[in-house]
């Protein structure tokens, strides 16, 4: 089918992307695919992590730079990240490509958008901010910094129609990547894992202050599940080789007896999931992830005391994982702050590892919701993002419908 082509000619798109965490690069790692299909002479750049830039991505900043969570966390790190915001805003000025796209990183990219969006570039946002949990009057903001809005979850369109907001619910693409099935055994096979002993997953995060606040009551609670299970084996991803040093720092503290069964894997968060019996893990995409392999999950989380103590007052939803927002209901336990301690933990770990056929409608629920979430997203966004082109004269001719050759 033809593709629309750039207005201006023989030159190509250029779109740039700021994606500030390991979930952004996911998210538009998968767009950035799907744009490709219709435009493969299009340019990207930005910041990016390592699955945007193997889809060609040039990365101008390093993606770990601007992943940091929590308010005090985010004080230390203000002058660097006000640093790199108006340098990617003086280089979009500079180089005036035909769109900017920011996923995720509200805190970041919202203001950034603002400029961007008042210089006359249009602007996309991939992934809307939590205006349902807290901080509604970002709406306001929100309309004057973007042109549209990409939502992953099919309840937030309605706060943007009531600000006149352009908006599309495009799904999830880890809904659509992962498939309905998953095979735990394959994933033992791959990982190096005995295919007859109990496993558990451990996920303390991506982030520098995660591991942090995590590892050790995580692996505390892998000792005494350890323990309590001769047998158990326990599989631990490091998102990149700073968070397994910090990860291998606390291990060390453990006794000798139980290291030999913890198993450290660079990257491979998937597999490890999949090949395990039940996942305890900090919130984040990595919840969806587990929900859509269908997997017995935890979720747990911990901060700097104070950022805890001002963003509890101030967050206005029951829940803080992705599969109990969607549900509307408490399907997973979430353990934060104080009550994420090794003692609840393993005994809600012990529980799901022991007696699986208890959370057998779980798992059938989780199924139910995957099928919801499929909606072949990466290609819903890139044709929101076409026809954003062709309205603000980027591209000549309106965007079709892609179709696979």
């Amino acid at each position: 089918m033809q593709a629309s082509v750039p207005s201006s000619g023989d030159k190509p798109l250029h779109i740039v992307f700021v994606a500030g965490e390991m979930s952004g690069d996911i998210l538009a790692s998968g767009l950035i695919r799907a744009l490709k299909q219709r435009y493969p002479d299009a340019r990207f750049s930005g910041i990016g992590g390592p699955r945007m830039q193997a889809e060609g991505f040039d990365s101008l900043w390093s993606m770990d730079r601007l992943s940091v969570m929590g308010l005090v966390e985010v004080l230390g790190r203000l002058r660097e990240l006000l640093g790199i915001r108006k340098e990617v805003r003086d280089y979009c000025l500079t180089e005036q490509p035909d769109l900017f796209i920011g996923v995720d990183a509200p805190d970041f990219n919202l203001t950034l958008e603002g400029w961007i969006k008042e210089s006359g570039i249009p602007v996309v946002h991939y992934v809307s901010p939590s205006v349902w949990a807290w901080k509604q009057g970002r709406l306001k903001k929100i309309a004057r910094s973007i042109d549209h809005m990409l939502t992953l979850l099919p309840f937030e369109p309605d706060y943007y129609h009531h600000w006149n907001i352009p908006v599309t619910f495009v799904g999830h693409p880890l809904a659509d990547e992962i498939p309905l099935s998953s095979d735990s055994m394959q994933a033992r096979q791959q990982l190096g894992l005995p295919a007859d002993l109990p496993v558990m997953a451990l996920l303390p995060g991506s982030r520098s202050s995660e591991v942090k606040y995590l590892a050790e009551p995580f692996l505390k609670t892998a000792l005494l599940c350890c323990q309590q299970m001769e047998n158990l084996q326990v599989a631990i991803p490091c998102a990149n080789d700073k968070r397994r040093q910090q990860i291998e720092s606390e291990l060390k503290k453990l006794p000798d007896t139980v290291q030999p069964r913890i198993h450290l894997f660079d990257g491979q968060s998937r597999e490890v999931m999949c090949a395990s019996g039940g996942v305890l893990l900090a919130s984040g995409t990595a919840a969806l992830e587990a929900m859509l392999l269908k997997k017995p999950v935890v979720v747990a989380y911990k901060m700097a005391p104070l950022s805890y103590a001002i963003i509890s007052r101030m967050v206005k939803t029951d829940y803080v994982s992705l599969p109990n927002l969607i549900a509307g209901e408490a399907l997973i336990p979430e353990l934060i702050q104080d009550q994420a301690t090794p003692e609840a933990m393993s005994e809600l770990m012990l529980d799901r590892l022991t007696r699986p056929e208890k959370y057998q409608p779980l798992v059938d629920r989780f199924f139910s919701m995957h099928q919801s979430l499929r909606r072949d997203a990466s290609e819903k966004a890139a044709m929101a993002v076409a026809s954003l082109l062709y309205e603000k004269g980027r591209l000549s001719e309106p965007p079709l419908a892609h179709t696979a050759e």
